[in-house]
């Protein structure tokens, strides 16, 4: 895959401990994360293409959505998640350019990619706009945006209430995850030739994480 400047820092703050935690974190919560996520991520990374360009891959959990033999560049600037990454990557049979970049700026040339995925990533990066306007400079025109995320509840109600609640606790813990961004009107402000998202809700503990959003954006 063609390449742009592979050389920009990241401003990727790499902390040993919450880089550890969340490493940590996502390995053991991943099957859970996993059961409650699988029907809408089978819909929305359904028919991947053999080379799929990924926004903050972690620790590996949509590699199973993957064709056999795929190519995944993921896009993972926490180094605490690459060895996992690695590990997931050679059980599923997958191959992977792992790049130590921001999605503001993942160094991939324009016009270069056929499908761009993420869950659980828009949430954490320091400005999902300009993560949106590179995901478009890197799309071919007809290529997909994929995405599960989770997004603000509506006003007055309890989910909103905890989510001010545990917003600063949260994006500690969880290095700059935001529970108040609206994602959808982002998305659709973001210039895409169409949009498709589908709202739900989870019933799970994390009541702050519990309205999301799936879908896809074409180029």
């Amino acid at each position: 895959m063609t390449e742009t400047n592979t050389t920009t820092p990241t401003p990727f703050e790499q902390h040993a401990g919450r880089g550890r935690f969340n490493a940590s974190f996502f390995h053991v919560m991943g099957p859970y994360l996993e059961r409650s996520l699988r029907d809408h991520k089978s819909r929305v990374f359904a028919g991947l293409p053999a080379e799929v360009v990924e926004l903050g891959s972690g620790v590996g959990a949509n590699l199973r959505y993957l064709q056999d033999g795929a190519t995944l560049v993921a896009v993972e600037p926490n180094r605490a998640m690459h060895s996992r990454l690695r590990d997931a990557a050679r059980r599923q049979g997958v191959r992977l350019d792992l790049r130590e970049r921001t999605a503001e700026s993942t160094g991939l040339a324009d016009g270069s990619v056929d499908t761009v995925i993420s869950s659980l990533v828009l949430c954490s990066v320091h400005d999902p706009d300009a993560a949106l306007a590179e995901v478009r400079r890197i799309l071919r025109p007809g290529g997909t945006f994929r995405f599960v995320e989770h997004v603000a509840a509506e006003e007055s109600t309890p989910t909103r209430a905890a989510q001010r609640l545990f917003r600063r606790p949260w994006g500690w813990t969880f290095e700059g995850c935001s529970c108040e961004r609206d994602l959808e009107g982002a998305v659709r402000a973001a210039g895409f030739a169409a949009v498709e998202v589908e709202r739900y809700r989870l019933h799970t503990p994390f009541l702050p994480f519990n309205t999301q959003i799936a879908g896809t954006a074409t180029a």
